[in-house]
């Protein structure tokens, strides 16, 4: 976290654009860091219900704070300097930093020491396929949220930007969706079932995008995000729960799937979108949370194997 503040302050210093995307480099870098340290650690001293409880709570704050963290850059640069929002998130991180307590309980001793034995206990068929769903979940996910001005703008004639500001709100939706993500839960009879449900409805959201008025639009989108914070709600204790591996080995592999889904989801639908309009832009995003679908209910189907 010091590091995360250290760099905002130095993103927030630089004048050359090459030196921002050197310092972009080193966040990106340091984020999945912080991330596998803060679900390990989840995994490591919960379990059960325990788990599943502070794992949504952990990703409702981190969606809250995407939310409040895009709204109030972009707030700051309007109202005062759009160097002042990375003072302030600098000064939060060390605030934060020095007041975390040193944990009491002793990690796990890992007596791997090669990268293959280190990572052989994810090589379980079920876990693969939940990680491979969760890739494919958050390509679907970026994709649209990456794109979603250029759609409003192009496809819907929406240029006013307080108003496609609130398209946005939808995002802040999921927050609330995955904090009651295991009451859901217990209505269903496995977890896995659940997950593979909450993936056909987040497939179904992206085949009505292309026929959807722009109030209808709105409310798919709101869905969309409901789903996807469920999904990642649900994936990330079910991880943890089934995986042999150690919680930091685990929520790495986890975090890894995830921003690598994130990434590719980022640039290639972009390329369709460009190239093919909104109609094979939508198409693209659902052949690729398809297959996270099968994958989900294939692990459904034969939850052992």
């Amino acid at each position: 976290m010091l590091l995360l503040a250290l760099s905002n302050l130095a993103f927030a210093s630089v004048d050359s654009f090459s030196g921002l995307l050197l310092i972009r480099l080193i966040q990106g870098l340091l984020l999945p860091a912080a991330l596998t340290a803060m679900t390990g650690y989840i995994g490591q001293q919960f379990s059960g219900t325990l788990l599943k409880t502070n794992m949504s709570l952990y990703i409702g704050s981190s969606i809250a704070g995407g939310y409040f963290g895009r709204t109030l850059a972009a707030n700051f640069a309007v109202w005062f300097e759009w160097q002042s929002f990375y003072y302030l998130n600098a000064l939060l991180l060390i605030v934060l930093a020095f007041s975390i307590s040193a944990s009491k309980n002793k990690p796990p001793i890992i007596t791997a020491t090669k990268i293959k034995d280190y990572l052989a206990p994810l090589k379980q068929a079920r876990l693969v396929r939940l990680y491979s769903s969760i890739f494919c979940m958050f390509f679907c996910f970026a994709g649209l949220l990456n794109f979603l001005p250029f759609i409003l703008k192009y496809d819907f004639k929406l240029t006013d930007p307080s108003k496609v500001g609130w398209v946005y709100t939808g995002y802040l939706v999921g927050a609330l969706g995955s904090t009651i993500t295991p009451w859901l839960q217990n209505r269903f009879q496995s977890t896995w079932q659940f997950l593979a449900i909450v993936f056909f409805i987040y497939a179904t959201t992206i085949a009505l995008l292309p026929t959807a008025s722009l109030v209808f639009f709105v409310l798919l989108f709101t869905l969309f995000c409901a789903c996807m914070f469920v999904i990642h709600t649900t994936a990330a204790p079910l991880a943890n729960s089934i995986s042999q591996a150690p919680a930091t080995v685990t929520n790495g592999a986890y975090v890894s799937f995830y921003y690598s889904g994130g990434v590719l989801g980022s640039y290639l639908p972009g390329l369709i979108y460009e190239y093919a309009g909104l109609n094979w832009f939508a198409v693209s995003l659902f052949a690729v949370c398809t297959l996270g679908l099968c994958l989900s209910l294939r692990n459904a189907i034969q939850p052992a194997r």
